[in-house]
């Protein structure tokens, strides 16, 4: 299943910033995305639920990893919804 990607405000804002100020790690969010359209198993991503957070009708929401064993490593936090086949991406971050 391929998934259409939707994202807030705050993440496209993320998304700009990094475009602008840090195109490395833009082309890693992207590649991540990319992943997450078309294989959310893809092992890179190490995908899995993020208890701390609910979606805005409850949601599960999970965490991708954009990086792993780096300080600061980013991440793509998102749940499925609103509607079949859809991924709302809620931030993209940094781990906290």
């Amino acid at each position: 299943m391929v998934f259409q990607l939707k994202f807030t405000a705050q993440a496209i804002a993320s998304l700009e910033y990094l475009r602008n100020n840090d195109p490395k790690k833009y082309k890693k969010v992207q590649k991540t995305l990319g992943l997450m359209q078309t294989n959310l198993r893809h092992q890179s991503l190490n995908t899995h639920k993020y208890d701390a957070y609910q979606g805005l009708e409850g949601q599960d929401v999970f965490e991708s990893y954009v990086e792993n064993r780096t300080p600061g490593a980013f991440r793509v936090f998102w749940y499925y919804g609103i509607g079949k086949g859809v991924i709302t991406v809620i931030a993209i971050t940094p781990h906290p």
